[in-house]
């Protein structure tokens, strides 16, 4: 009986409280991302009537069909990028961690994105006496002016407030995950070997590794029959001592 060489059974290294309070912002993440969905509805209808009316008849009159397909499209990347982001989190759980390294970079793509879109919309004011020079069309004042209109009340605030928790969220995940007690929750364990127990035999099928395989009966290093040496045979015909020898008479006793 051999004793199989393998890796020691190590514990598995418990999820510190860091990594299971960062999962759970990220999965917040992602149920603020398909609420902001449900939240955005209400701005891409009203800017495709709102568009439609002021540019009928005009050259931008297919601007809205153009509006709303790009407002479908960042539907669709925001839900997407929502299940990437549960999907590290149940992977982070697990101490994987190149998904701690993805998690970064999609925190920092959130800062950059959100940040990014909190100023376009606080510049939107600013930027909204700028004429268009065409006459027959609305000026970005009466646009904005009208699709703000057709919104609901409820709207600016909850998408203020559901781009900066999402901020927050993702921040708070990234830093959780870089503390020292998250380091040493996702780095690998070194393999321990274990050595054979006493009395289960030699390893290798039985023999120490340099050593010839003993034949049936016979001990590993006790010396085997040259082959050049010939077998014993029977004794010679010829031989007077020989008296089982029916060639060879025993001579008369004189």
């Amino acid at each position: 009986m051999t004793a199989p060489l393998h890796p020691a059974a190590l514990p598995a290294n418990p999820r510190p409280t860091v990594v299971t309070i960062s999962s759970y912002l990220l999965f917040f993440y992602a149920v603020l991302q398909v609420i902001s969905v449900g939240v955005s509805i209400p701005m891409v209808t009203a800017t495709q009537e709102v568009t439609e009316e002021l540019y009928a008849g005009t050259a931008m009159e297919g601007a809205a069909v153009g509006g709303v397909i790009g407002s479908v499209l960042g539907i669709g990347i925001s839900l997407l990028f929502a299940a990437g982001v549960v999907v590290l989190a149940i992977f982070n759980n697990r101490g994987k961690n190149p998904s701690r390294i993805v998690t970064w970079v999609a925190a920092g793509l959130t800062l950059c994105c959100t940040g990014l879109g909190l100023l376009a919309t606080a510049a939107s004011g600013a930027l909204s006496g700028v004429e268009t020079g065409d006459p027959n069309l609305p000026t970005q004042a009466e646009l904005q002016e009208r699709i703000e209109a057709a919104l609901p009340g409820w709207y600016e605030p909850a998408s203020l407030a559901i781009g900066i928790l999402g901020m927050l969220a993702m921040l708070a995940a990234a830093i959780l995950l870089a503390l020292p007690a998250a380091n040493e929750f996702f780095r690998k364990p070194p393999a321990m070997w274990e050595p054979p127990l006493p009395g289960t035999g030699y390893p290798m099928g039985g023999q120490y590794p340099g050593y010839p395989q003993a034949g049936a009966g016979q001990y590993p290093g006790q010396p085997q029959q040259h082959p050049a040496q010939p077998p014993a045979g029977p004794a010679n015909p010829a031989d007077p001592a020989n008296p089982a020898d029916p060639t060879n008479p025993t001579p008369p006793a004189g």
